[in-house]
């Protein structure tokens, strides 16, 4: 079942045109296959060829995100955004890392989209409610091969114990394995760029194809 989510007001108020694309799923997960990993390709070749490095942090969904991070005394630079730092990295001709299938069709869709994605072991996630309220001084937070992550002025995806997703870095406690078998994703439109009711169709798509994703529950959560 979907978590309720709820919004912190302090985020509500910077981000009016706030959408949350909501996927949960059950999936079986495993290495990349070639065909995935040549749809990231593509994609890759389609960004450098798109953007110079310094124009990535104005695209909508990422300037939107950095303007948030702002509003909440947060350096976007010092902490990027994840899906500027995928781009960043394709640009600077570093590649990507490969992972696994639900993981690297996440970054696939944070890429074209300029979404910065949560995605999240949900089998892990404590309680029926996610709430997306901003990272506290001295607030424990394991950020997925960062260590201990400063999340104090950063958005954050909390469960009922912890923070477990923030625009930067998910958190160990909930990321994806190979034995993940649901999934929880939270496609985060801070601001728009592609719409989102294509984000969540396109990432259901590709979660079918690749992950053979089963009884698939959607929604999309608006800032009203």
């Amino acid at each position: 079942m979907l978590p309720r989510i709820i919004i912190d007001e302090r985020i509500r108020k910077v981000c009016p045109n706030l959408k949350i694309g909501l996927i949960r799923a059950k999936v079986t997960n495993c290495e990349t296959s070639a065909e995935l990993w040549a749809e990231i390709e593509r994609e890759a070749a389609c960004i450098m060829g798109q953007y110079e490095l310094l124009e990535i942090n104005k695209r909508p969904a990422v300037a939107h995100t950095r303007a948030l991070y702002k509003a909440l005394g947060k350096d976007p630079n010092r902490y990027r955004v994840a899906s500027e730092a995928l781009c960043r990295r394709v640009i600077r001709g570093l590649g990507l890392y490969r992972i696994d299938a639900l993981v690297d069709l996440i970054n696939l869709v944070s890429m074209k989209s300029g979404y910065p994605i949560s995605g999240l072991d949900a089998d892990k996630l404590v309680g029926d409610t996610l709430t997306l309220g901003v990272g506290e001084e001295g607030e424990a937070y394991n950020g997925i091969g960062r260590g201990l992550l400063n999340i104090m002025g950063m958005p954050v995806y909390r469960d009922a114990i912890g923070g477990v997703a923030t625009p930067t870095s998910d958190e160990e406690r909930t990321k994806i394995t190979l034995e993940t078998c649901t999934l929880q994703m939270n496609i985060n439109g801070f601001g728009e760029e592609m719409p989102m009711t294509e984000a969540v169709e396109w990432s259901v798509e590709l979660l079918r194809k690749y992950a053979g994703a089963t009884d698939v529950e959607t929604a999309i959560v608006f800032n009203d």
